[in-house]
This record gives structure tokens, sequence and C-alpha cells, in this order.
């Protein structure tokens, strides 16, 4: 068995000298939106500092012939950082840098060579035509066009939603920035390559690299330099000493590395730790060592921030106030842990037997806990009134930098800022990692009016927040709740809905909006099949644990859906949430829920971002774009079809039966029998013989 490795960057590994295959007997493509966008933001917090190195792991691959290789360990990263690379091409503007990435996804192919046109990585079967046409392609108009009932596997839910996804966040970024960001994509960004010439063999590779010989954790390092200049008498105590105030912590590295990367930054004020055991090592380490306080740090500064770790992941299970669990809970709503070194800092100041060996500040469970039951007042509660400002101020600006998509290296700024205005013994008023400034409360408030589409778990979380402010009171959640859409997602012009008066535009307009949006136990899917406003309600408002809120058991109180009702709802809901984060007024007093959203976007400088949000027809048709009349048409010659569309006034496509469509998707597999079509990607304008997906493209750069 040959085996060969070797670290490459990914502007070496995406080349000719590689076709990547995925064997049928590998799962599926399975990661998830927050996957995808760690790792966003992991490179793009690597991107600041050019000329750092960012591994990102190991491909095991099995040579199957001349460049072919079939993918045994790294598929998920290769499918997600392919879709990084399609969003960036597609966002791209000048066409030197559009040929550049699409060079990286596909090989562009010279027919005077004979080279095919082919993509650098082949999906299993099932999912390799969905990716290839929509993703590798460059068709990103017409993927988003497709609707839930247009994916034929979970994967293909998963790469439409990863890559809605992943375009958001990358449209928040300049033109200048994202080249930034590809650029060190393709030069920085490493992998070790890892191929052989045999199935088997890749899988005992495999399994040595996963299973046996699991490296050596930062914990591990740091608690071996900790106890090197002990002397014998403490030498086993305070190795003891440190695996009691670590184990509890867990075995699962990148948990425990986030924890002292989050020390880190707590003891020093620095807010990016890139090599993180030579920082610590040097900035925390060394002194205590050199100063012969190493017990002392252990005692005093390791047990204490670990213990208040340990509360941060399960406030619930602790004895603490029951204020003070509320705002924990609250914060761990959040999917980014930039808050969580302000919030150990105030744990630890807060509580002065905070990691003491005989303390503990979660409650004793059983007949047999083997610590005694102990109160705040044990723990040496002091000063909670300092901490529940701080913790109120520190929710804050997660919410308001978690709306406004803040980078991740400008969240480690404001903890980092916060840490040391807080260790000064500033009021928690003058904090500035805990202020929010002008321009950022006008872009929360900003986006509170817009859409919300593709954004599940921040459309649950604002809601929570409203239906909180407005019940007094922090709310417990059910074990699943969801936000559902009060309209039904589809509008058909012969539906009962539409004939209370709706129409398509209305319904585009606020189908994403957070007024048409409610809490309610139970699955995001519970709702799908009824297409009246009645039944939707009445789901919704079935269990006790959906009317637990407020603003979602106000439905009650409504026998018909309009847009007055659904405005009345969106102005209430902004209202709560800008009271609930403290941003509602100015300076000067001025209530800002009350202003035009634009007019209060172009003051504040907030620019104008592309997202993924499917384009409508009527939209098009306003801009321009298409004429109302105008003829459309989709050939398959080898089959000897052909089907003709026309545009409608009312931004329809109306087939030549007579039916009329909302979408150019569902016109589409309407045309064909049913059978799922990519509708951008088919329909072409007779005039021109354009496709519409170069048409919906224009669009989106024109409201961009």
């Amino acid at each position: 068995m040959a085996i060969n490795a070797k670290e490459l960057p990914l502007g070496k590994v995406f080349t000719p000298d590689f076709r990547f295959f995925v064997p049928s007997f590998q799962r599926a493509y399975i990661w998830q939106p927050d996957n995808i966008l760690q790792l966003v933001d992991d490179l793009a917090g690597a991107a600041k500092t050019p000329g750092t190195p960012y591994f990102l792991g190991s491909l095991i691959l099995v040579r199957a012939g001349g460049n072919r290789f079939d993918v045994i360990d790294g598929q998920q990263r290769l499918v997600s950082l392919s879709i990084i690379i399609a969003a960036l091409r597609d966002l791209e503007r000048d066409p030197e840098w559009m040929r550049l990435l699409d060079a990286l996804i596909v090989e562009p192919g010279d027919k005077l060579r004979g080279i095919r046109n082919e993509p650098r990585l082949t999906l299993r079967e099932r999912d390799a035509a969905f990716f290839r046409e929509y993703v590798q392609e460059g068709n990103l108009e017409a993927l988003f066009d497709l609707g839930e009932e247009d994916w034929a596997s979970a994967a293909q839910r998963n790469i439409t939603r990863n890559t809605r996804r992943v375009y958001d966040e990358l449209s928040r970024m300049s033109d200048d920035e994202r080249r930034t960001f590809a650029s060190y994509l393709v030069n920085e960004v490493t992998l070790v390559i890892v191929t052989t010439d045999d199935l088997d063999g890749a899988h005992r590779i495999f399994d040595v690299m996963n299973m046996r010989g699991l490296p050596l954790t930062p914990s591990d390092v740091f608690k071996a330099r900790a106890t090197s200049g002990l002397g014998p008498a403490e030498l086993d105590a305070y190795a003891e000493r440190w695996d009691d105030v670590m184990d509890p912590l867990g075995d699962d590295s990148p948990a425990t590395e986030e924890f002292f990367s989050y020390l880190h930054l707590i003891l020093t004020h620095k807010p990016d730790t890139d090599k993180l055991i030579e920082e610590f090592l040097a900035d925390v380490m060394q002194p205590h060592l050199d100063a012969g306080t190493m017990p002392a740090f252990i005692d005093q500064v390791l047990a204490p921030y670990a213990m208040a770790w340990l509360v941060l992941s399960r406030p619930a299970d602790t004895v603490l106030p029951e204020d003070v669990r509320a705002r924990l809970e609250s914060l761990n709503d959040y999917r980014n842990h930039e808050w969580r070194p302000v919030a150990m800092w105030a744990l630890v100041h807060s509580f002065r037997n905070l990691g003491a060996p005989d303390v503990s500040p979660f409650a004793s469970r059983g007949a047999r806990a083997s610590r005694a039951a102990v109160t705040a007042k044990t723990l040496g509660m002091h000063d909670a009134q300092r901490l529940n400002e701080v913790l109120a101020a520190l929710e804050r600006v997660t919410g308001v930098d978690t709306l406004n998509r803040a980078a991740p290296y400008r969240r480690r700024g404001h903890a980092a800022a916060a840490i040391r205005d807080l260790d000064k013994g500033y009021p928690v008023r003058m904090v500035r990692g805990l202020s929010i400034l002008p321009d950022d409360r006008a872009g929360a408030l900003v986006r509170l009016h817009g859409e919300m589409q593709g954004d599940d778990d921040l459309i649950r979380l604002l809601l929570v927040r409203a239906n909180e402010q407005l019940a007094e009171t922090h709310l417990s959640r059910p074990r699943k709740l969801s936000a559902l859409p009060i309209m039904p997602v589809s509008f058909d012009a012969k539906s009962p809905f539409a004939a209370s008066g709706w129409t398509q535009d209305a319904h585009d307009y606020w189908m994403y909006r957070l007024g048409n949006m409610a809490l309610a136990q139970g699955n995001a899917d519970q709702l799908d099949r009824l297409d009246d406003y009645e039944r939707r309600r009445d789901r919704m408002l079935l269990r006790a644990d959906s009317r637990r809120f407020p603003l979602t058991d106000a439905l009650k109180h409504f026998n018909e859906c309009t847009p007055e009702m659904l405005r009345h709802r969106h102005e209430e809901t902004v209202r709560l949430i800008a009271d609930y984060w403290e941003i509602r007024y100015d300076e000067n007093h001025t209530d800002l829920t009350r202003q035009d959203p634009e007019e209060l976007g172009r003051a504040a400088a907030v620019r104008p971002q592309r997202s993924s949000k499917r384009v409508t027809i009527g939209q098009v048709v306003a801009a321009g774009l298409l004429i109302p009349g105008e003829k459309l048409v989709w050939e398959r010659p080898c089959k000897g079809e052909r089907w003709f569309a026309t545009v409608t006034e009312e931004g329809r496509f109306r087939l030549d039966d007579g039916s009329e469509y909302s979408s150019p998707t569902a016109a589409a597999k309407a045309a064909a029998g049913g059978r799922s079509a990519g509708g951008l990607d088919v329909w072409r304008r007779t005039s021109d013989n354009r496709r519409l997906s170069d048409i919906w493209k224009e669009y989106r750069q024109q409201s961009g």
C-alpha cells in the first residue's frame, strides 16, 4: 500500500491535478447552515491577518486512475468550499475575478486540447446533477427560485439552504473585502492531501487519524507546563487539582480550546489568538512560572473561570438568582459565543467563592449528592445590581451585533474593549464594548423592518424577545419552538386567501417580515398543507405552550388576516424589540421606530445588500426588465418538446392552457407535467433568447 501525504493550499487542490468523486457508499452532504457559517466566520477572521495560514484538516483519497480520486474523508469540507466559491463568483462583478473563481470549481475545458468542461468535485449519483447544475455551473438564481417541493433529497435541501446563507453572509462584505477573502482562501487555506491506492488502506488511515493517537489538547499542554515548575510536595496535589478543575469541561478539544482562548482574552485584553498555545504560554503562564505563583493561578484564576464556563453552559441548573439565570439563558440563545468572556468576567467578579473546591453553584440533586446545598450567599455574591447591568448590556450589544451581522473580529473586539474598561472600574454605561453606536442602532432598526428570509433561528430569537418584552417576564420555551408564517407560503390566485383581497405583491411584501411570523410549539412544517388563515391560526393556538406567547395568543382576536393586521403586528413587534434592547430612541429622544426605514438607513449610511431572497416576476416587471405581454419559450429539441408562457400585468406566467403561476419554477414544473425543473434556467425570452436567470441576476445586482 503506497501512501502519500502533502500539504497544499486550496489553489493547488482545486486544479486539474485532482478530480474528486464521492463514492456511492459515502453518506450524503449533511452540513447545516451553522456549520458552513462557522467556517465562513473563521476564514473571514483569519483573512484579517494575511500571512498566517489556516489549516483546514486532511483529505483522505483513493487514487482511481489518472487524476481521479475517490473521497473517503473530507466530502463535507469540499462541498462547503465549493459553495463558498460559487457564492463569491456570483457576487463578483469583475469578469476576470469571475473567471478565476469559476476555474476553481469547474475545469474550464479546452476544445483544441480535447479537455472537457468538468466539475472538480462530483457528488453521489443522486445529488451530482443538482449540485453541478445549480452550484458549480453558476445557476444560483435558479437555485434561489426553488421551493421545498423541488428537492429530491435532504442533501439537496442542505445545499440550497447553505448556499443561501453563505450568499447572504458574503453579500454583507464590500467588493474589496470579498476579494481579500477570496485571495486568502485560495493562497493561505491549506489541506493535507493523503492518498493511497486501495480502499482498505484508506479506511485504515482514516481509523488511525480519527480514532487513535488523539493529539494533545491545549489543556494537556498547559497542565504539563503548569506542573513543570512545582516541587515534589505540590506536584501531585496541583496535578490533581488541575484535573478536578478541567475534567468537568469535558474532553471536546474545540470547546476547551475556546475556553482557553477566551481566558486569554480576559487576562490580556487581546481580541485575537491565532496561535493559542504559543501566546497563552507566553502571555499568561510564563509570568506565573517566573514568579513561582502557579498554584495561585490554578486556584484563583483557572478554577473560577472554568466554573464560570460551566455556569454559562447550564445556567438553569444553578442556584444563582432567578434574574441572573434568565439573562444567561437569553445569552445562550445566540449561536455566536463572543459574549462569553464578558459573562465569565462578570460572574467571577460577582461571586467570591466561584471555583472553590468545596462549593458548587449547581443545585444538588438526589439524596446521594456529594456536596451540600448552597445559595448565592454561600457563593459570596456581591454587587448584584452591577452583575445584572453588565449582563443586560451584554445581551443588548450581542443582539444588535447579531442583527447587524457584525463580523467575528468585531464581536471579539467588543468583548476585549468591554473587559478592559470593566477592569478599570468604569460604570457600565461608560464601558465602550457594551455601548451601541448610533449607526449600529439605526442599522438594527432598518433590518428589523426588512425581510428575514432564510434565517429561522434569528426570526425565532427576535420573536422571543418581543414576546418577553410584552409579557414583562422571561418566558420558558417548549422543547420544540418554531417561528411560523401566518399567511400561506404559496399564493394561488384561485384560493380563498386570494379571494379575501390579497394580491401577489402584498403577499410577497409581508411573507418574510416579522409581522407575518408567530411562535408556536411544534415543527416548522406543521402548517405546510393549510392554505387558509383560519386553519393556520387554529393550529398555532391548539397548544397551551404556544398560547403562552402573547403575540401568538393575540391571533385569536382576528378572524381575518389582512395587510392592515400584519402591518399592526409588524410595527408592534419592532417597537417591542427596540424597547427590549433600548434602541428605540436616539440622543434627542426621537422615536426611531416611527421613522421611515429607508430614510433611517440613508442617514446612518446603511449599505444596501444583495440577498438570496427569491426574486418575483412582479419585481422584475416593475423594474422594466420584463414587459407584460412578451413571450417566453422553453425548448427541449432532443425530446421534441416546446412550451410557451406569457408575462402578465399581475406579475405571473400564463401557459398556453390559461393556467397562471407566480414563479418561473412553478410554471416550468406545470408545463413539464409535474417534473421538477429549474425554471429560471430553462425559460428564455423569445425576443433576444436571453435566459431568465441572467435577467434575474441583473435585477438582483441593480437592487443591491
